[in-house]
């Protein structure tokens, strides 16, 4: 066996010299401002994290790891790693221009030089990379309401990487990462990836897999994006320190990956194959569902428990990492001790507890016994995750003109300070405008920005143990959505349909808007111009035809109680 695993990788940093040169010319350059994954993309292809690409893919490399997962020099690739950006920025820009590629405070990190400006057929890339169009798949939904309708390819020059001010012990560059194996002797290292804490299954995982590979272990979470709604990483991270030391210190290794995961399954595993065999691992352990994003919208798993595996077995040639599969993990009640589920026998007793379980007991303050997790790691979530009616929480409120969302919402605002225990804020459709987007108008692309104004400030609120109340129309599913993923990283939130008839609305309507509006004196007028998308699935559907203000802000408050967010008695 070679150690090619131990000898340095080449990185696509500049010397110093270099650097401060190019620091000086980057100021008569465009200049583009790196979203927080395009950070993640970009720091992995400096550090040769992500070898063998040289920058953001051109049309062609994009065109080839869409079809066949190569890029056009033949090398296996499986995700395509673009630089999106707004019509805007690429309106002017040719190719052969350089650009500044920057962080969001404006620190320059690389020079790009663009070679291919296109715009993507985004369901077609959906349906490629991910295998569905389902909107309820995180990397779909990023890629068409987040990611910028414009693709930029081309090399880039590093100049720097993104500066990391948590664990910086902890993270280790791929060449970092080969020193350190050389310098133990370690010619064979397993990683284990992960974007969840650590319980015991995963221990039991962890140490068969190194006992089948007769290897070293590399603990290997990602800490850059997950799948929203995930344990943050702050939490993980404390969690993994937690139960380091059940681990033998001379074979195990806890190192940070800044990646940003697209929650694309099979053509994931691969794409996590290679960059592990950049940072020096010789196998690598690939679980049941290995970076599935959960249900789609028929509650259906969006890939087969053993999809990645098969994907992963056919290409582990090309990708240089041996895998090391395992079928789910289960404790055997009899035995008192894990086993891959297809081992245990017919009628011995299997316990589990599953994710949604797990956070329920967190939330109701319940037991979570010794056998499923370490006490320490239980300690470290308990202290990010109180018992719900602790927590912070938004009140979505949606609904047409005139329907009665801002009245609902002044009376349940009332309600709740009633009961006390937690700052009450209401953020009013038309009290936001005045004072956070009195710039805006009532076009689509100003509506979507007032919006995530309004999710800003709640995820805020909710992050700080408040409670957010907000009454805006909001009528574009899409960005409800957006606020929902904003808000579900902190805390619970709460979608309420006011579901008022337009024919209501307009009877109620005091100041004459839908009038105007039918007149074609208001433009962009919801429910008359300009559509409204009804919520499929809210929390709580409220009818006030027939009904008074009381009765649907108490209908509100059922609900709260029901969800575990406030005490009723």
């Amino acid at each position: 066996m070679t150690d090619a695993n131990l000898v340095p990788i080449r990185e696509l940093y500049v010397s110093p010299d270099a650097a401060q040169h190019l620091k000086s010319e980057a100021g008569r350059m465009p200049s583009w401002d790196l979203t927080p994954r395009q950070i993640c993309d970009l720091e992995l292809m400096m550090n040769g994290g992500f070898t063998p690409l040289r920058g953001f893919l051109t049309e062609a490399d994009y065109n080839a790891v869409l079809d066949d997962m190569h890029l056009t020099t033949g090398a296996l690739w499986p995700i395509p790693v673009t630089l999106d950006v707004s019509a805007a920025f690429a309106e002017d820009l040719e190719p052969g221009t350089d650009i500044a590629l920057r962080d969001q405070e404006g620190v320059i990190l690389a020079i790009m030089s663009v070679t291919d400006k296109w715009q993507p057929e985004k369901q077609t890339e959906a349906q490629k990379v991910f295998g569905t169009n389902d909107p309820a798949h995180p990397g779909v939904h990023y890629l068409h309401h987040v990611a910028g309708p414009v693709y930029l390819g081309g090399p880039v020059k590093g100049v720097q990487a993104p500066t990391h001010y948590d664990f910086r012990g902890r993270r280790d560059t791929p060449n970092e990462l080969r020193a350190h194996f050389r310098k133990m002797g370690w010619r064979r290292v397993v990683a284990f990836q992960t974007r969840n804490p650590l319980h015991r299954a995963h221990q039991e995982l962890t140490f068969r897999a190194a006992r089948e590979a007769q290897a070293n272990l590399l603990i290997h979470p990602v800490v850059g994006m997950t799948k929203p709604g995930d344990v943050d990483h702050f939490t993980r991270v404390r969690c993994y320190e937690a139960v380091l030391d059940k681990y033998p210190a001379a074979t195990t290794h806890l190192s940070l990956l800044n990646l940003a995961m697209r929650m694309a399954g099979p053509r994931e595993a691969v794409w996590h194959g290679i960059i592990r065999r950049n940072h020096g691992l010789t196998h690598m352990i690939v679980g049941r569902d290995h970076a599935g994003p959960g249900k789609d919208a028929e509650g259906r798993d969006f890939y087969e428990p053993y999809a990645a595996q098969d994907l992963f077995r056919q290409h582990q040639a090309e990708i240089g990492v041996e895998m090391i599969d395992f079928k789910q993990m289960v404790y055997v009640q009899e035995r008192a001790q894990y086993e891959p589920r297809d081992e245990v026998a017919e009628g011995e007793t299997i316990l589990d507890i599953s994710g949604t379980e797990l956070r329920r007991r967190l939330r109701e303050g319940l037991d979570i016994p010794e056998w499923f997790s370490f006490p320490e790691v239980v300690e470290q979530l308990r202290r990010t995750s109180p018992a719900r009616d602790r927590q912070g929480f938004t009140v979505f409120f949606t609904g047409l003109s005139g329907s009665g969302k801002s009245t609902i919402a002044n009376a349940l605002m009332v309600k709740l300070m009633e009961l006390g225990g937690r700052p009450v804020t209401l953020l009013d459709g038309d009290v936001v405008r005045k004072h956070l987007s009195s710039e805006l108008g009532f076009s689509k692309e100003h509506r979507d920005i007032n919006i995530k104004r309004i999710g800003y400030v709640a995820s805020e609120i909710t992050k700080n143990g408040g409670i957010a109340i907000c009454a805006p129309i909001a009528p574009y599913e899409a960005t409800r959505r957006a606020v929902r993923d904003m808000i579900e990283d902190h805390g619970a939130f709460v979608e309420v349909h006011v579901a008022t008839s337009i024919d209501e609305c307009e009877r109620r309507d005091r100041k004459g808007l839908y009038k105007l509006a039918r007149e074609g004196r208001i433009k962009e007028f919801t429910g008359i111009s300009d559509p409204y998308e009804v919520p499929g699935t809210p929390e709580l559907r409220v009818e006030t035809e027939g009904f008074d203000v009381d009765h649907a802000a108490h209908q509100v408050l059922l609900k709260l109680e029901a969800m575990g967010l406030i005490g009723l008695q």
